[in-house]
């Protein structure tokens, strides 16, 4: 798949229209698009938003993820800054674009 045809499955704001169609290969185009290359850091934190959304049935805010992070993995990756190296701007809101969740009710 390439960008051209990733564009198509997004929004306007350059998340997935369709959740169900969302896979790895397109998770790596996203992060692309954000400049981001994907590690093993970044598919830990993928997969707990994942949990994050079937769980609550939300994308997190910023808040509640670094709290969720912070639960399930320790206060060292459970912070702003482990998170903002990670997904830099908005942890949530790019975390979330490229996990193939939502937009985050809270993100501008």
């Amino acid at each position: 798949m390439s960008e051209t045809d990733l564009k198509v499955l997004c929004d306007n704001n350059g998340f997935l229209a369709r959740q169900a169609d969302w896979n790895e290969d397109i998770a790596e185009l996203l992060a692309r698009a954000e400049g981001i290359v994907l590690g093993r850091e970044h598919w830990e934190i993928i997969a707990l938003l994942q949990t994050f959304y079937n769980r609550f049935g939300d994308s997190p805010a910023n808040r509640a993820l670094v709290g969720f992070v912070k639960e399930q993995l320790g206060p060292e990756k459970g912070s702003s800054l482990y998170l903002m190296k990670l997904f830099p701007g908005s942890p949530a809101r790019v975390g979330s674009r490229i996990a193939g969740l939502p937009k985050p009710k809270n993100c501008l």
